[in-house]
């Protein structure tokens, strides 16, 4: 992914006094390294007795909207997880409102490849799991059949780019 994906941690004591003081954290860090890098920083906050904190920005997580109340745990599971599919979590994790676990699944279990458009994955389906006669294989219309592929519900698709569709079975 060209993006690292990192979110900011605000300082809340330095924010509510006026103060901007916060890191910028690679969200897939380890947990422990993370809560690190959080204390060092409250630590040196202009603010005494600084103690809380909040996720005030975030880059690199595929077009996924984190919400400043996550939490680190949460934040730091949706990054590893649009790390581990760079191409299409974020925009999974939308499709499903943010729920991780019906992405995940989505992601390991439905997923079918990414094609140029749904017509080629109704050929490439249509050829594997069917014999067709040589002579019929031009009258198959596969931008028919895919349309009605995902009309039917059997299928849902998250478009990255121009003839980049990524398909999954609708499970």
């Amino acid at each position: 992914m060209s993006t690292e994906i990192r979110i900011y941690i605000a300082d809340l004591a330095a924010y509510n006094n006026g103060k901007l003081h916060g890191i910028w954290i690679y969200a897939c860090e380890d947990l422990e390294e993370i809560q690190k890098q959080i204390n060092e920083m409250l630590a040196n906050s202009p603010e005494p007795f600084a103690e809380e904190y909040a996720i005030h920005d975030y880059e690199g997580f595929g077009g996924y909207a984190l919400s400043e109340y996550e939490g680190i745990e949460a934040a730091h599971e949706i990054a590893c997880f649009v790390e581990e599919y760079p191409d299409f979590a974020g925009e999974l994790l939308n499709n499903f409102g943010g729920d991780l676990e019906e992405a995940r699944t989505a992601a390991e279990e439905n997923y079918c490849g990414c094609y140029k458009s749904l017509a080629d994955y109704a050929q490439e389906l249509t050829e594997e799991t069917t014999q067709i006669p040589e002579s019929l294989s031009f009258y198959i219309d596969y931008e028919r059949m895919g349309r009605d592929i995902e009309l039917s519900g059997d299928v849902f698709t998250i478009e990255t780019g121009y003839e980049e569709i990524h398909i999954f079975w609708n499970h």
